[in-house]
């Protein structure tokens, strides 16, 4: 945890130094063997970490863009898994194919959290945001159960490419049920409790609940995780400010401790990956891992860039509903496939023997090259991303444009908020005319300057916006901030704004509702 404040002080990448701090910790003499266990990873370290990830993206933005990330989270993995298999078949004599095609669907997912973390830092366009955090929700599942029929084909039970799809296609569709049933059922006991401390102790089980049950049945756990974090994420603004703003506390924490954890155990992991490649020359080490790195490179860059032009290409109607994207643009999308702990939880997880009782073919080579993918993508990728992006010139413009959709949705809002503010003052509740009356004139006058404080913010500094209201008018204004969050969630609903935008006001008014809300 010191070494992720210190680089967050300073403006680092946590996770390469993470990575770095670790590689340099286990040559220390005397300092433990630790060893990955991959239940920890996939059973603890990833449901938690893909809900979160879920929680905060945009269910409209990815179902705007389904067919790009359906492109880089089923295709692209299933195409690294093939190149990856056939180039270590070919250079390494011990690999039978089914053994292969495992290193191939191990190392295919790239990470869910490096390549966003930077992009976010940078300020790279919401779209490419959009893409590779959807990507990084769903390809886990893709190589995981090519990772599964694979290993099945390897280890002498038997595999064909129809049981392969039928695979496949029981993990999506059982994780997409589980996550949504999940969902909806405890979004309904949360919306019953109104006890934020429950319903945030509630959210945390949720994950972990989610995967095991999509697990036990065979379906996929990653799917159903996500798909029960972006239910929920797209329901929370039907909960109470005070679960709102504690779960943003509570998962950001979260999200800090677990990845510094793994990329912290990346590192550690040198010791036991180098141990077990006694036997194996020395040459064939070294170019299989040169081999298996740059093809991990290479098909993303050629996988990504037809696809993103051809379509276009193709279809008069994908030009037409779609923004022309820059050539600089897609390549920072395919410069951005670092690999993580997932792909070396899989590979710590293959049998040291198959049905027959003899070795699994290459184990600790198929380990070790997990290994040198990941680390290697971790720095090549890493290191060189923010500058790839400051160099290309690709960076985000929503800025002007979301202070400008936040400002129209702010006029709805504050005329939303005087209408019931109207109803509430010439509500006969016994309280004196006069004292309403009042409240009610400073009210408005508040109200017009909030109003106009989105338009005025564009140009304005913060030392030239108003002040917060006083507590004295708190039941008006409770009322006032319902009204104006019921249309800022029907100005998301309706597209006219983002998801992001939506949660930066609904964080306003749920933080004005907390200084003025005394229960």
């Amino acid at each position: 945890m010191l070494v992720a404040a210190l680089a967050r002080r300073f403006g680092l990448s946590s996770p390469l130094i993470l990575v770095v701090v670790g590689l340099i910790v286990c040559q220390i003499p005397g300092v433990p063997d630790l060893a990955l266990n991959p239940d920890v990873v996939l059973f603890v370290v990833l449901p938690p970490l893909l809900y979160s990830a879920a929680l905060d993206s945009s269910y409209l933005a990815l179902r705007s863009n389904l067919r790009p990330i359906g492109f880089l989270a089923v295709g692209l993995p299933l195409a690294t898994t093939a190149a990856v298999g056939l180039v270590a078949y070919l250079i390494v004599p011990e690999f039978s194919v089914a053994a292969a095609l495992v290193l191939g669907a191990i190392v295919a997912p790239p990470d869910a959290v490096s390549a966003s973390a930077i992009g976010r830092k940078l300020g790279l366009p919401r779209r490419i945001m959009t893409l590779l955090g959807g990507e990084s929700l769903l390809n886990d599942a893709t190589a995981l159960t090519a990772y599964k029929v694979a290993l099945a084909a390897a280890v002498g039970t038997g595999a064909t490419l129809i049981g392969g799809f039928e695979t496949f296609l029981v993990a999506a569709v059982g994780g997409t049920a589980i996550g949504l049933a999940v969902g909806f059922v405890v979004s309904k006991v949360r919306g019953k409790l109104r006890d934020p401390v429950m319903e945030s102790a509630i959210g945390l089980v949720v994950p972990f609940f989610t995967y095991l049950a999509a697990e036990e049945v065979h379906a996929s756990g990653v799917i159903a995780v996500v798909v029960a974090g972006l239910f929920l994420g797209q329901r929370s603004t039907r909960a109470g400010y005070a679960t709102r703003l504690q779960d943003t506390a509570v998962w950001k924490a979260v999200d800090l401790i677990l990845e510094s954890f793994v990329f912290l155990l990346i590192g550690l992991q040198l010791p036991s990956v180098v141990s077990g490649l006694q036997g194996y020359s020395t040459t064939m080490v070294v170019w299989a891992s040169i081999a298996v790195l740059a093809t991990v490179v290479v098909v993303r860059i050629a996988w990504v860039f037809p696809f993103t032009y051809l379509p276009r290409w193709l279809s008069p109607k994908i030009r037409a509903r779609e923004p022309e994207v820059s050539a600089g643009a897609v390549f920072v999308v395919s410069w951005a496939g670092m690999r993580g702990v997932v792909s070396l939880a899989a590979a710590f997880a293959i049998p040291l023997t198959v049905n027959s009782g003899e070795d699994f073919p290459g184990r600790s080579l198929v380990v070790f090259l997990t290994f040198v993918v990941v680390v290697g993508t971790l720095l090549l990728h890493g290191l060189s991303l923010p500058w790839v992006i400051r160099k290309l010139g690709v960076s985000g413009h929503e800025a002007q444009s979301d202070a400008r959709a936040e400002a129209a949705a702010q006029d709805k809002a504050a005329r939303a908020a005087a209408a019931r503010l109207d109803e509430l003052v010439g509500a006969p509740d016994g309280e004196v005319p006069a004292v309403r009356d009042r409240a009610a004139d400073i009210l408005r006058t508040w109200n017009t300057h909030r109003a106009n404080s989105a338009w005025e913010r564009l140009g304005r500094s913060d030392e030239d916006l108003g002040e917060s209201p006083s507590a004295a008018f708190r039941t008006l204004r409770l009322e006032m901030i319902g009204a104006e969050r019921t249309v800022f969630i029907e100005e998301r609903d309706a597209g006219r704004i983002d998801d992001e935008v939506l949660r930066k006001v609904l964080r306003e008014l749920d933080l004005e509702e907390a200084t003025l809300d005394r229960d």
